[in-house]
């Protein structure tokens, strides 16, 4: 046997669920060989792990990764390599191709100075682009329904003609041909939010044929949680596609008994035979842009529009109104939060209001002596792309969402390094802690889960969702995405206040066969490729 790499003297964990058992890992090149007791005998130009007093699992799978232009950036990824991330999933609501002008200067207005032109038109070309380029994870992507709608309709708030809806369908179709791994949908934002069940299901519909799934931000969280569970669970059904929920939470107090009936719900779905299924990030707050907290009617048009009607007096105090009022029609995280106290700035460090940087938006108006409404409204005047966390979620309702076998775990955040320039970035303590926390929280503290069985969540299960051939578990013949921790150790450190800390306990990671981490420390490999669905 011509052996290139053994992992040695772990227990392995081969992402089943099943109990872990003593035994050594080899892999030639990009596939593991073998795995049993004390199989692996050395040559020379054999490498050796050391995973004694181990678990050795198969790489996780992000299943929520907004890692596109960081991993550009800089491939290494280490705020997800530290908890054994081997491959990254974007793609919801947006995704780096198919593009439109509109959308492409949607997005060069998010990049950073002297990062490189959007020059791809295709999704598939982008991660392409990534592998070239050099990434430590595999890359795959959803096509995202904000490019779909923002092709057919634009940034308008109206239905799409017939003729736009079979040139978006056209786009997909080849999108799934060249590898896309179906639709990701966030319907709580313009303009993904002005499409109709009835048009997503028509999108849907696309990708019965070539066996791609509907995943979605659903279009409520909070006031319409079920209601939104149930058109979720309604577009799958019609299209006859895999449907899946991002970030399976109930937000706000009085919505927090709701997450009972909305299991209840994709449980009696999956009774029947339709798949269904969610994802999850462990943590009590969301992320998103603070101008989420002004209604979508208010954004129709886009930004321009957006910061035309803020100059208006009229349309300003219209504004302000709607975001204390609770309204049918859209996601209010602002009350969702609890007010302004429950909403903390994220503005970029560099931008024309850093000073505010984590404070809440209450303790941002007390400071100027403003109304923390109209401190909303000017913040997003002066920089539209500034992010906020919202503390929306509960603990216990959280924990009833994890039990569930069909949950899987995504971060819904970027990849991050902790050296400047890369620390300067405001983020989310998901990005540095997702998977960390499900091992040291959830399994060694709490006991919510057995091991196994979280190691499932994160590798068989979103890999088998995904439809990524040969990945989420390891046995012979499959490619060696492997990871090697201390379930002893194993610990997210970033907080909110301080996010960017490693997570600690990862020994060795391996992607593709190539040793990414060992013994804690980064090689600087960049082994991950572009993935397709079904390959």
């Amino acid at each position: 046997m011509s052996t290139t790499l053994i992992i040695r003297g772990g227990t392995v964990h081969d992402g089943t669920g099943g109990p872990g058992r003593a035994a050594d890992v080899v892999i030639e090149n990009d596939r593991i060989v073998a795995i049993g007791p004390e199989l692996a005998r050395d040559d020379q130009d054999t490498e050796v792990l050391d995973a004694t007093g181990l678990a050795v699992a198969p790489g996780f799978v992000n299943v929520l990764s907004h890692s596109y232009f960081t991993l550009e950036r800089d491939g290494r990824g280490l705020s997800d390599l530290c908890q054994g991330v081997t491959t990254q999933i974007f793609g919801e609501g947006i995704s780096i191709g198919p593009f439109t002008p509109a959308i492409r200067a949607e997005l060069e207005a998010t990049r950073d100075a002297g990062d490189p032109e959007l020059v791809w038109d295709r999704l598939s070309e982008f991660l392409a682009h990534l592998e070239t380029k050099g990434v430590v994870q595999n890359v795959a992507s959803f096509v995202g329904a904000h490019n779909l709608r923002m092709i057919g309709a634009g940034a308008d708030d109206r239905p799409m003609t017939e003729a736009e809806l079979a040139t978006v369908t056209g786009i997909l179709d080849e999108e799934l041909a060249d590898g896309a791994l179906g639709i990701g949908s966030a319907l709580i934002y313009p303009p993904g939010c002005f499409a109709s069940t009835d048009e997503l299901v028509a999108l849907s519909t696309v990708l019965a044929k070539r066996g791609g799934m509907y995943i979605s931000h659903m279009r409520s969280e909070g006031d319409h949680f079920l209601e939104a569970v149930d058109e979720l669970i309604e577009i799958g059904r019609r299209a006859g596609v895999h449907a899946e929920i991002y970030h399976l939470k109930a937000a706000g107090r009085h919505n927090w008994p709701k997450m009972a009936q909305a299991i209840e719900r994709v449980e009696a779905a999956r009774a029947t035979g339709q798949p269904v299924t969610a994802d999850i990030y462990p943590y009590l707050a969301g992320q998103t842009s603070l101008g989420a907290s002004i209604p979508p009617d208010f954004h129709d048009g886009g930004h321009e529009a957006l910061a035309a009607r803020l100059a208006d007096p009229a349309e300003r105090a219209r504004i302000r109104e709607a975001v204390v009022t609770p309204s049918p029609r859209w996601e209010n995280l602002y009350l969702a939060a609890g007010g302004a106290d429950g909403v903390m700035l994220l503005p970029d460090p560099n931008g024309p209001v850093a000073k505010y940087r984590g404070l809440s938006l209450q303790q941002a108006a007390d400071a100027d002596s403003q109304d923390p409404v109209e401190m909303l409204c000017r913040l997003v005047e002066q920089e539209p792309s500034l992010s906020a966390m919202y503390f929306m979620m509960d603990e216990d309702v959280l924990r009833s969402a994890l039990r569930n076998p069909w949950v899987s775990v995504g971060s819904d955040a970027q990849t991050f390094a902790t050296e400047a320039p890369y620390s300067d970035g405001a983020t989310h303590p998901r990005s540095y802690g997702t998977f960390a926390r499900i091992l040291g929280r959830y399994v060694r503290e709490e006991s919510l889960l057995t091991l196994p069985e979280a190691v499932r969540r994160m590798t068989s299960l979103p890999a088998g969702n995904l439809g990524l051939r040969d990945r989420g578990v390891l046995a012979p013949g499959n490619y060696a995405d492997v990871i090697a921790f201390d379930p002893g150790t194993v610990a997210d450190r970033a907080t909110y206040e301080e996010p960017h800390q490693y997570a600690v306990g990862m020994q060795h990671v391996v992607v593709n066969g190539t040793v990414a981490l060992a013994g804690g420390v980064p090689t600087g490999n960049l082994p991950g490729r572009a993935l397709r669905r079904g390959q």
